[in-house]
């Protein structure tokens, strides 16, 4: 955004604030909008009063002035119970000229002015948005009937990119200023219907140690291993903290900082983790792409499982520890919700076993009567 028409449209907001107007003006791309609380339009089933938009006048010194002129007649029109959308149809008609392929580019420019440009907001926008965004039509003019289109012939129902493609098209249309809800379409798909993964026994993971040459590569598995670490983040680990039954300090990755404990901590001699030498590897590229280093090595390695599964491993033993879910789910950098929805349900019969026959060896579990 221009700095110079943005504080013009600072300025302007502050007058609008001081007469008690209850919109404001903001830029997305190279128009201006009045932006507030504002009569339903007709034919939308809609009774009450939303937050919507007006398209206003271009981005510049001139359309500022445009913009603040027209923000104060539509507040009037509210308080006078005279506000009527067919005034300001010619300035809906022109919006609507704008292509799917413009939208875009503006949607684009807003989701960066809201966010730092980093390898993870990057990351986001490409995974969440680009990845559905570009199945549009890029120089039709969009509508509902495009978008549920889309979500229906690009995705299957009831999987998780159903759901994808349900929420970020839901989100896109709001952008646009269309009424519209996709999440009907999104179906019953939920991290609970997964099929439970086949996670590596401990003994597995420990033999599997011995199948790496690499020592710089072994120290990585090792450190994954006990410490249930994603992939990226064994490049973030503060060696400071690195002490035989201590927490490990996690300096950054996919949910920033946070402490873990080892589970088992007697392998932090077995795979040697005092002896850290970590592989040298370039770290300024995105976490998902540092990740998959990690995972095209274990594959070369000739790894039975994958890098994740001595996450999921962890999770587990967590559970046969008898530790806290909400402990495990903070040490996870998860939050309590996903970490009971997605790590549970891959938990098999044999964990809960375990688990079970721990609490009946306690010798103060309750007994009957």
């Amino acid at each position: 955004m221009n700095e110079m028409i943005e504080q013009r449209i600072k300025e302007a907001n502050g007058r609008l604030k001081n007469n008690y107007c209850g919109l404001r003006i903001e830029q997305i791309g190279g128009r201006l909008y009045i932006r507030g609380t504002l009569p339903p339009k007709a034919l939308l089933g809609k009774n009450k009063p939303y937050q919507q938009r007006i398209s206003a006048a271009n981005a510049n010194a001139d359309g500022v002035k445009i913009a603040e002129r027209l923000a104060k007649k539509i507040s009037v029109q509210i308080d006078a119970k005279t506000f009527d959308w067919a005034d300001y149809l010619d300035l809906e008609l022109a919006e609507d000229k704008k292509t799917i392929g413009e939208l875009i580019v503006d949607f684009e420019k807003e989701y960066f002015l809201r966010r730092t440009k980093t390898f993870k907001t990057e990351t986001t926008w490409n995974v969440e948005y680009v990845s559905v965004l570009k199945f549009l039509p890029q120089n039709d003019v969009l509508s509902i009937e495009i978008l549920k289109d889309i979500i229906i012939q690009k995705s299957k129902p009831d999987t998780r990119s159903r759901k994808r493609f349900a929420s970020t098209l839901t989100i896109f249309a709001k952008f646009a200023g269309l009424n519209a809800d996709f999440s009907e379409l999104s179906g019953n798909y939920s991290l609970s219907k997964r099929r439970p993964r086949e996670i590596p026994s401990d003994k597995q993971i420990q033999d599997s140690f011995y199948l790496i040459q690499n020592d710089s590569w072994r120290w990585v598995y090792g450190i994954m291993s006990a410490y249930g670490l994603r992939n990226h983040e064994v490049f973030y680990v503060d060696l400071a903290t690195l002490k035989p039954g201590k927490g490990i300090t996690i300096t950054d990755g996919k949910t920033g900082s946070r402490i873990v404990w080892p589970l088992h901590p007697e392998w932090f001699d077995v795979f040697e983790l005092a002896f850290p030498k970590c592989p040298k590897i370039d770290l300024d590229r995105p976490n998902r792409v540092i990740g998959e280093t990690v995972t095209r090595y274990f594959r070369r390695a000739n790894i039975p499982f994958s890098p994740y599964d001595l996450r999921h491993a962890w999770a587990i033993r967590s559970l046969e520890y008898g530790i806290d879910i909400s402990l495990a789910a903070k040490q996870m950098g998860h939050s309590l919700e996903v970490h009971s929805r997605l790590y549970h349900s891959w938990i098999d019969e044999k964990a809960h076993q375990r688990a079970f026959d721990l609490a009946l060896s306690k010798r103060d579990r309750p007994l009957p009567p």
